[in-house]
């Protein structure tokens, strides 16, 4: 490539994204650019805090740091290029579907009707914010991506509790992320399979360097991860502790 490359890899949630793009970087010594997870800010600005009991404003707070260290991290790197876990359009279109299908989609039905009935004096306020975030994260992505790799829906949703989504969700955001990229003009690939045949895929498609073997950077990058969770995990629990039957009534009718 005679540009460096500054490759996005989005995706929703449960599509291989931190996997594919930590062993696309370790193959191809490319940097990645991996903003925290949103359990990773979660623990830090709201300790203690489950996503199903989140506010708008929380979640607001929450996207908007997530977003805040995507663009430093792409800014410091845009100029001997990155492999992106993720890019500026996911919060975005997290942030829309949110907007339009509830604030807590993994919540159960009970919190969600709940949510959805305190949150309407607010929706036409979100529903604006969302628009001029999108305005933003578009100018961003067409100014600073060459190449998007969309990872579509292929496995379950992880089962380890903390997906803060439903399966109506991840479609919807799925979506939305094809449709706003494409409508970017830039060069869209779908990746399909396995770890290792997306980041194959990548490299021939992209014409990219490659400074390792496909099956070491994915074992190295699994391992990686599974050792970033685990921490993660870990500190979840730490902060863990029971609500009383007050303090859910209180979260759930909040906005």
């Amino acid at each position: 490539m005679s540009h460096a490359p500054r490759i996005v890899v989005p995706g929703t949630y449960s599509t291989g994204k931190t996997t594919t793009a930590t062993a696309l970087s370790r193959a191809t010594g490319i940097p990645l650019v991996s903003a925290l997870s949103a359990r990773e800010i979660l623990t830090s600005l709201y300790p203690g805090r489950k996503f199903q009991h989140m506010s708008a404003e929380e979640l607001l707070a929450l996207g908007l740091r997530r977003l805040e260290q995507r663009l430093r991290a792409e800014a410091e790197l845009f100029q001997t290029g990155f492999i992106s876990d993720g890019s500026v359009m996911n919060e975005w279109a997290y942030a829309s579907v949110r907007a339009r299908i509830g604030l807590n989609p993994g919540a159960s039905l009970g919190q969600q009707m709940a949510k959805a009935l305190v949150t309407i004096p607010s929706l036409p306020f979100l529903k604006r914010y969302v628009r001029a975030y999108g305005v933003m994260a578009r100018l961003h992505a067409r100014e600073t991506y060459t190449d998007v790799l969309h990872l579509p829906i292929e496995f379950d949703m992880a089962p380890d509790g903390h997906r803060p989504v439903s399966e109506r969700y991840r479609i919807l955001s799925d979506s939305e992320l094809l449709r706003e990229f494409k409508a970017l003009d830039l060069s869209v690939q779908i990746i399909h399979g396995s770890v290792e045949e997306r980041v194959e895929a990548a490299i021939q498609t992209l014409r990219l360097p490659q400074v390792s073997e496909v099956k070491t950077a994915v074992l190295r990058a699994r391992e990686e991860i599974a050792q970033s969770r685990e921490s993660v995990a870990q500190k979840i629990l730490e902060q863990d502790a029971p609500l009383t039957l007050r303090e859910r009534a209180a979260i759930t009718f909040r906005l």
